[in-house]
């Protein structure tokens, strides 16, 4: 399973041969579609129809996971009380990704911390 957080969601969005190129590798091994947990919205996208309409479209090949449920909600804040650092939707996109997924993100700092106390959680620069 692919998790993306909100970098790793622009990433994808680019209109680039880079991001095409990944998209490639992702669906060749196995990673498509992404699951985007939908708290990650929050963070990507402005509410403004045509900024976001590149992230919108790129959404409807996705898997948004609409709910939280409390499991994932709690082991959320596990990791990141036992990481001592990430927000909470870090937090969030690391528990989704439980067990033995791969996060990707444009910013691997709080979530490679997050993931140390995760099962088989792996994280990926965009």
């Amino acid at each position: 399973m692919l998790v993306l957080d909100s970098g790793g969601l622009s990433r994808l969005c680019e209109r680039s041969t880079s991001a095409l190129a990944l998209v490639a590798v992702l669906r060749r091994e196995g990673l498509w579609p992404p699951v985007v947990p939908s708290v990650v919205l929050a963070e990507s996208l402005t509410g403004d129809g045509r900024r976001d309409a590149r992230a919108n479209q790129f959404l409807k090949a996705c898997d948004v996971l609409q709910d939280v449920p409390v499991r994932v909600a709690r082991r959320a804040a596990f990791l990141r009380a036992k990481a001592r650092r990430g927000s909470a939707i870090d937090a969030i996109v690391v528990a989704v990704g439980e067990p033995d997924a791969t996060v990707l993100t444009s910013d691997p700092g709080d979530l490679s911390a997050l993931a140390s106390f995760a099962v088989g959680v792996r994280v990926e620069r965009a």
